[in-house]
């Protein structure tokens, strides 16, 4: 019996420093009992995804030509990434399809002719990918493959800060680059859970979209007025958690300095700073330069990487379920995503649309249709 032969988008980093995004076709192994194979409808594209694909490497720089792109690696991320030297690494964290194949267990026969989303961490960008019927979310009857694609990565990031500041004791949060389709997503869970957000934007088009969903603390950090507006904000929310997906730059000492002046207002001197706990997490790289600190804070103040996936494992299988079941039920509402473009794998790797969602624009979110 031949072997189904598929495309798959991988990424390989060579030893001569370039790396290389190319489709590469495969032959899909037998499943195993508790596999399903997933014709791929959707997925999107994520900056998870683009740190994969194409890391720090310059874009504007690359060679494209005969279905690849060859860019080159800085020195510094070489040595880094040197345990991915000559191996082809399959993109795309998240998206859906329908099973067409599954194995003879149970929960993998309950799946078959069904649509799902799936996140196996990569392999999506693809037109089949094999994954493990337990990581598979059977979607409702009425929601489409392109609705359903990024029922993962934003969705359970949203849920997973909300569930961060609670078990952390924080009653309210920043969250920067605010206008994104996460940050949307983030306001309106917000809004449902009576949780109290600060919205941090880079222009006023993007605090306008804010803005029209309801959004109430929206702040401009490009303006003169910024650090005076925050300070409002925090007096008023008592925020003392911060979500940054930016990470270079001085954005989040900006911050921090900011809550520590509100919470020291009025209080004793202490060359200690406040007793206020203040927390900022990194969870991404849209600026690759460094994080500057200037720790005009005191000293309670911790800073550090915020991932998803960690997270869900150690908050436990009935919480994870316990999210992805909310996801479920309202991903035309809380929860959807908007793309500016749909691509094909191959057009995906065309010099016009990688350079333009490797830009990473706010609210210009790309989805490739295999």
């Amino acid at each position: 019996m031949s072997k189904t032969i598929s495309l798959r988008m991988v990424s390989t980093l060579g030893a001569d420093g370039q790396v290389v995004v190319e489709l590469v076709e495969i032959a899909l192994p037998e499943l195993s009992e508790s596999q399903v194979l997933v014709r791929v409808e959707a997925a999107p594209i994520n900056p998870s995804d683009l740190g994969l694909l194409f890391g720090p490497a310059d874009i504007k720089d690359a060679v494209f030509g005969g279905g690849r792109i060859k860019a080159r690696m800085p020195e510094a991320a070489i040595e880094a990434m040197a345990a991915r030297v000559g191996v082809p690494l399959p993109a795309g964290n998240e998206g859906a399809g329908t099973v067409i194949a599954c194995g003879a267990a149970a929960e993998a026969r309950a799946l078959l002719d069904k649509r799902v989303a799936c996140a196996p961490g990569g392999g999506m960008y693809a037109q089949h990918c094999i994954i493990e019927a337990r990581q598979c979310m059977t979607l409702p009857e009425d929601i489409t493959a392109e609705q359903g694609a990024s029922s993962f990565v934003n969705p359970m990031t949203a849920l997973g800060f909300i569930e961060t500041a609670r078990r952390e004791h924080h009653s309210a949060l920043v969250h920067t680059a605010a206008a994104s389709n996460l940050g949307q997503m983030l306001v309106r869970i917000c809004q449902e859970d009576r949780m109290a957000l600060v919205n941090v934007v880079r222009n006023d088009a993007q605090a306008g979209v804010l803005r029209s969903i309801g959004a109430e603390h929206v702040l401009d950090s490009s303006t003169e007025r910024f650090e005076a507006q925050l300070a409002s904000a925090l007096e008023v929310t008592r925020a003392t958690l911060v979500f940054d997906p930016i990470g270079g730059g001085t954005l989040v000492d900006r911050i921090l300095t900011t809550m520590e002046r509100v919470a020291s207002k009025g209080a004793p001197y202490s060359r200690y700073g406040s007793n206020t706990p203040k927390q900022a997490y990194i969870y991404g790289g849209l600026d690759l330069s460094p994080t500057i600190l200037t720790r005009r804070y005191g000293l309670n103040w911790n800073i550090g990487g915020w991932l998803v996936t960690p997270f869900l494992q150690s908050i436990g299988p009935e919480n994870v379920e316990r999210l992805r079941q909310r996801v479920r039920q309202h991903l035309t509402t809380t929860f959807v995503s908007r793309y500016k473009a749909r691509v094909s794998l191959r057009d995906a790797l065309l010099r016009e649309n990688v350079l333009a969602y490797h830009a990473r624009r706010t609210g210009e979110k790309y989805l490739i249709v295999p």
